[in-house]
């Protein structure tokens, strides 16, 4: 029986957002000029761990099936949706969140006595730059470890 870590799909998707997530601490640092150790479990950010993951477990299926394989065209699928939904509709969610936030503010201005709710995560989605850095990342590791680990 193969072991789980002789998968390489599985393994380039995993490395892939493991290593996104650690960037966002890097970038964060030279962005802001400190630690955020948390950026490592949040969503939004450069780069998109979304894009990376499913890119490359995508490129790993071609290298490993080949892009004529249903795995591929599955995976394929898969990702057009996910690097979608992560630049278009969880975006906008982000952005509706900065309303809903500003509005909070300023209702709770108006009537002192309320109650003051907790902001919204306004960081959910992802801009372009943010996906393609993603998406080359999720290339390049994929291409990697199918092919030389």
């Amino acid at each position: 029986m193969e072991s789980i870590l002789g998968n390489k799909p599985l393994v380039s998707a995993f490395t892939a957002m493991v290593l996104a997530q650690l960037l966002k601490i890097i970038f964060n640092l030279f962005l802001e000029g400190k630690v955020v150790v948390e950026r490592a479990t949040s969503t939004g950010g450069m780069p998109s761990s979304h894009a990376a993951t499913v890119t490359a477990l995508a490129t790993s299926v071609a290298i490993v099936h080949g892009t004529a394989s249903t795995y591929f065209a599955i995976s394929f699928v898969l990702a057009g949706i996910v690097i979608f939904d992560a630049v278009g509709v969880r975006r906008a969610a982000g952005r509706h969140a900065e309303v809903l936030n500003e509005w909070s503010t300023i209702l709770s201005e108006i009537y002192e006595h309320g109650v003051k709710p907790a902001n919204l995560k306004t960081l959910l989605g992802h801009t372009f730059p943010q996906v393609i850095a993603g998406t080359a990342l999720g290339i390049f590791l994929g291409t990697l470890m199918t092919l030389y680990i």
